[in-house]
Protein backbone atom coordinates (compact mmCIF):
# COMPACT_ATOMS: atom_id res chain seq x y z
CA UNK A 1 0.00 0.00 0.00
CA UNK A 2 1.20 3.48 -0.81
CA UNK A 3 0.29 6.54 1.26
CA UNK A 4 -0.37 9.89 -0.38
CA UNK A 5 0.35 12.85 1.89
CA UNK A 6 -1.10 15.58 -0.31
CA UNK A 7 -4.77 16.22 -1.07
CA UNK A 8 -4.50 18.40 -4.15
CA UNK A 9 -2.26 20.64 -6.18
CA UNK A 10 -3.21 24.32 -6.07
CA UNK A 11 -0.52 25.59 -8.46
CA UNK A 12 1.80 23.92 -10.93
CA UNK A 13 4.36 25.49 -13.26
CA UNK A 14 5.95 22.63 -15.24
CA UNK A 15 9.69 22.32 -14.70
CA UNK A 16 9.70 25.14 -12.13
CA UNK A 17 7.36 24.99 -9.12
CA UNK A 18 4.45 23.21 -7.50
CA UNK A 19 2.13 23.96 -4.60
CA UNK A 20 -0.06 21.37 -2.91
CA UNK A 21 -2.22 21.20 0.20
CA UNK A 22 -2.95 18.61 2.86
CA UNK A 23 -5.89 18.90 5.28
CA UNK A 24 -5.02 17.18 8.54
CA UNK A 25 -7.94 15.17 9.89
CA UNK A 26 -8.20 13.78 13.40
CA UNK A 27 -9.43 10.58 11.70
CA UNK A 28 -5.96 9.85 10.26
CA UNK A 29 -4.36 6.88 12.02
CA UNK A 30 -1.09 8.58 12.95
CA UNK A 31 -2.88 11.14 15.16
CA UNK A 32 -4.20 8.43 17.50
CA UNK A 33 -0.72 7.59 18.80
CA UNK A 34 1.27 10.74 18.01
CA UNK A 35 0.53 11.96 20.64
CA UNK A 36 -2.60 10.95 22.61
CA UNK A 37 -4.32 14.14 23.72
CA UNK A 38 -1.96 16.27 21.61
CA UNK A 39 -2.44 15.20 17.96
CA UNK A 40 0.72 16.32 16.15
CA UNK A 41 1.62 15.23 12.61
CA UNK A 42 4.97 13.40 12.66
CA UNK A 43 7.81 15.40 11.11
CA UNK A 44 8.68 12.51 8.79
CA UNK A 45 5.18 12.63 7.27
CA UNK A 46 5.41 16.38 6.80
CA UNK A 47 8.66 15.82 4.88
CA UNK A 48 7.05 13.01 2.89
CA UNK A 49 4.27 15.36 1.73
CA UNK A 50 6.88 17.90 0.67
CA UNK A 51 8.85 15.16 -1.12
CA UNK A 52 5.74 13.93 -2.95
CA UNK A 53 5.00 17.47 -4.13
CA UNK A 54 8.59 17.95 -5.32
CA UNK A 55 8.83 14.44 -6.75
CA UNK A 56 5.79 14.95 -8.97
CA UNK A 57 7.28 18.27 -10.11
CA UNK A 58 10.56 16.53 -11.04
CA UNK A 59 8.79 13.58 -12.67
CA UNK A 60 6.54 15.79 -14.78
CA UNK A 61 9.57 17.77 -15.98
CA UNK A 62 10.68 14.55 -17.72
CA UNK A 63 7.15 13.50 -18.79
CA UNK A 64 7.32 10.69 -16.17
CA UNK A 65 9.87 8.81 -18.30
CA UNK A 66 12.24 8.44 -15.35
CA UNK A 67 11.70 6.64 -12.07
CA UNK A 68 12.33 9.41 -9.53
CA UNK A 69 13.28 8.44 -5.98
CA UNK A 70 14.16 10.49 -2.94
CA UNK A 71 17.93 10.17 -2.61
CA UNK A 72 18.86 12.52 0.22
CA UNK A 73 17.61 15.34 2.42
CA UNK A 74 20.74 17.38 3.15
CA UNK A 75 18.81 20.12 4.94
CA UNK A 76 15.57 20.10 6.90
CA UNK A 77 14.48 22.50 9.60
CA UNK A 78 11.27 22.47 11.59
CA UNK A 79 9.86 25.69 12.97
CA UNK A 80 6.58 24.48 14.46
CA UNK A 81 4.08 21.68 14.79
CA UNK A 82 1.19 20.70 12.56
CA UNK A 83 -1.95 19.70 14.43
CA UNK A 84 -5.11 17.82 13.50
CA UNK A 85 -7.65 20.22 11.99
CA UNK A 86 -5.05 22.38 10.24
CA UNK A 87 -4.22 22.67 6.55
CA UNK A 88 -0.64 22.44 5.32
CA UNK A 89 0.63 24.09 2.15
CA UNK A 90 3.63 22.51 0.45
CA UNK A 91 5.58 24.81 -1.91
CA UNK A 92 8.45 23.42 -3.98
CA UNK A 93 10.86 24.89 -6.53
CA UNK A 94 13.33 23.05 -8.73
CA UNK A 95 16.82 24.40 -8.06
CA UNK A 96 18.67 22.06 -10.42
CA UNK A 97 17.45 19.49 -12.95
CA UNK A 98 19.90 17.10 -14.60
CA UNK A 99 19.73 13.72 -16.29
CA UNK A 100 20.95 12.07 -13.04
CA UNK A 101 18.29 13.71 -10.87
CA UNK A 102 17.19 16.99 -9.37
CA UNK A 103 17.41 19.27 -6.35
CA UNK A 104 14.22 20.78 -4.95
CA UNK A 105 13.82 23.44 -2.26
CA UNK A 106 10.55 23.49 -0.36
CA UNK A 107 8.60 25.03 2.47
CA UNK A 108 5.63 23.86 4.50
CA UNK A 109 3.28 26.45 5.95
CA UNK A 110 0.05 26.52 7.90
CA UNK A 111 -1.58 29.82 7.00
CA UNK A 112 1.20 32.37 7.46
CA UNK A 113 3.10 30.17 9.94
CA UNK A 114 6.26 28.45 8.66
CA UNK A 115 6.23 24.81 9.77
CA UNK A 116 9.25 23.40 7.93
CA UNK A 117 11.74 23.96 5.14
CA UNK A 118 13.96 21.47 3.35
CA UNK A 119 16.22 20.80 0.43
CA UNK A 120 15.60 17.43 -1.23
CA UNK A 121 17.77 15.54 -3.72
CA UNK A 122 15.99 13.18 -6.11
CA UNK A 123 17.73 10.55 -8.24
CA UNK A 124 16.64 9.09 -11.55
CA UNK A 125 17.01 5.33 -11.41
CA UNK A 126 19.19 3.77 -14.06
CA UNK A 127 16.86 2.24 -16.70
CA UNK A 128 18.88 -0.95 -17.04
CA UNK A 129 19.12 -1.64 -13.31
CA UNK A 130 15.59 -0.57 -12.40
CA UNK A 131 14.09 -2.68 -15.21
CA UNK A 132 15.84 -5.76 -13.81
CA UNK A 133 14.50 -5.13 -10.31
CA UNK A 134 11.14 -3.45 -10.91
CA UNK A 135 10.24 -4.27 -14.52
CA UNK A 136 8.90 -1.66 -16.89
CA UNK A 137 6.17 -0.40 -14.54
CA UNK A 138 6.83 3.07 -13.15
CA UNK A 139 6.14 2.23 -9.50
CA UNK A 140 6.96 5.79 -8.39
CA UNK A 141 4.31 7.61 -10.42
CA UNK A 142 1.45 5.19 -10.25
CA UNK A 143 -2.17 6.24 -10.22
CA UNK A 144 -3.16 8.62 -7.46
CA UNK A 145 -0.33 11.18 -7.58
CA UNK A 146 -0.59 11.53 -11.36
CA UNK A 147 -4.38 11.79 -11.01
CA UNK A 148 -3.98 14.69 -8.54
CA UNK A 149 -1.67 16.45 -10.98
CA UNK A 150 -4.12 15.86 -13.84
CA UNK A 151 -6.91 17.47 -11.81
CA UNK A 152 -4.72 20.49 -11.14
CA UNK A 153 -3.94 20.89 -14.83
CA UNK A 154 -7.63 20.63 -15.74
CA UNK A 155 -8.56 23.26 -13.16
CA UNK A 156 -5.81 25.58 -14.39
CA UNK A 157 -7.01 25.23 -17.99
CA UNK A 158 -10.61 26.08 -17.02
CA UNK A 159 -9.77 29.05 -14.79
CA UNK A 160 -9.03 32.23 -16.73
CA UNK A 161 -6.34 34.48 -15.29
CA UNK A 162 -7.59 37.52 -13.43
CA UNK A 163 -6.58 40.93 -14.75
CA UNK A 164 -3.78 42.52 -12.72
CA UNK A 165 -6.15 45.15 -11.25
CA UNK A 166 -8.45 42.47 -9.82
CA UNK A 167 -5.76 40.69 -7.79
Amino acid sequence: MRWVWIDRFTAFVPGKSATATKCLSQAEDHFAEHFPGFPVMPASLILEGLAQTGGILVGEANQFQEKVVLAKIPFAKFHGEAMAGEQLTYKTDILDLRKEGAVVRGTVTCGERLIAEAEIFFAHLDHNRSAQVFGDQNFVFSGELQHLLGLAKLAAAKTPELPAAAT
